[in-house]
């Protein structure tokens, strides 16, 4: 049978410093998987997601790497002629950045197209056998030098709001940050870095009828002195940087989102 495992998207972000896969161009997530102990090889899928519709033949016509973040496909897309550049623009592959030289205005444009990656393989599953199949892979980090969810809502944005929705940052979780926020200090100026893992559950559940039978999840945030939150029932501290989450017939409604908050200055 064909045994699939999606990567999450990645959509390229070219103003904040956010992390992306640094592998090579054909494993940038390090993915490894191994059958009953046995390392076995995964065929890579790509693709490239501009305004929800499939660029990836039109970009591999082009000689254009599907790999929207890095450098050199920025360098590529500058390369190209003015009527490619305004077609690739007009399909939402695009945005156009405006910015002054000691010339004068320049414009370059970025490439903005989701890059989204499966990895399959077959695998013979005996009937009344047990076997062990294991993946892993090295998830991108974003973050940010600041803590941003402690701002006020802005132009309709509610940062409060979207983090407690995304990683469950409850009253407490909050007031404990904001309490190591300066008198007079903007809220940014809480001494954390935030970190970002994503990791995509929902698809664990086709192997068992639309759940998992067994599910255990352990979180280390790292160090005592950091800070994590992240949705989930029945959580509860296993060491002095540990989490685990163990559920029975688990039906996974939406990906992990994990929030860590590493502590940058002496508490």
């Amino acid at each position: 049978m064909l045994v699939a495992f999606p990567m999450p998207d990645i959509e390229p972000d070219w103003w904040s410093p956010t992390a992306f896969p640094d592998g090579p161009n054909d494993n940038l997530f390090h993915f490894q998987t191994t059958f009953n102990g046995q390392p076995v090889k995964a065929e890579l899928h790509e693709y490239a997601i501009a305004a929800g519709v499939d660029r990836s033949d039109y970009l591999r016509e082009k000689g254009i790497s599907l790999v929207s973040f890095a450098r050199a496909t920025n360098e590529a897309t500058d390369a190209l002629d003015d009527a490619t550049k305004a077609e690739m623009l007009h399909l939402g592959m695009f945005v156009p950045d405006m910015y002054d030289e000691s010339d004068g205005a320049e414009k370059n444009y970025y490439p903005m197209w989701t890059y989204r990656a499966t990895y399959t393989r077959e695998a013979n599953f005996p009937a009344g056998e047990t076997v062990k199949v294991e993946h892993r892979y090295k998830p991108s980090v974003g973050g940010t030098t600041g803590v941003s969810f402690l701002s006020e809502p802005y132009e309709g944005f509610d940062p409060a709001a979207a983090y407690r929705e995304r990683y469950c940052t409850d009253e407490t979780f909050v007031n404990a940050v904001r309490k190591t926020v300066k008198s007079g200090d903007e809220p940014r100026a809480a001494p954390f870095y935030e970190s970002w893992i994503s990791y995509i559950l929902t698809t664990g559940g086709n192997w068992g009828g639309g759940y998992i039978p067994k599910f255990r999840l352990v979180v280390d945030k790292g160090d005592e002195a950091n800070s994590v939150s992240f949705c989930g029932e029945g959580i509860r501290k296993t060491g002095p940087t540990t989490f685990e989450m163990v559920a029975t017939d688990f039906y996974p409604e939406k990906e992990l989102e994990i929030l860590i908050l590493e502590r940058h200055e002496d508490p």
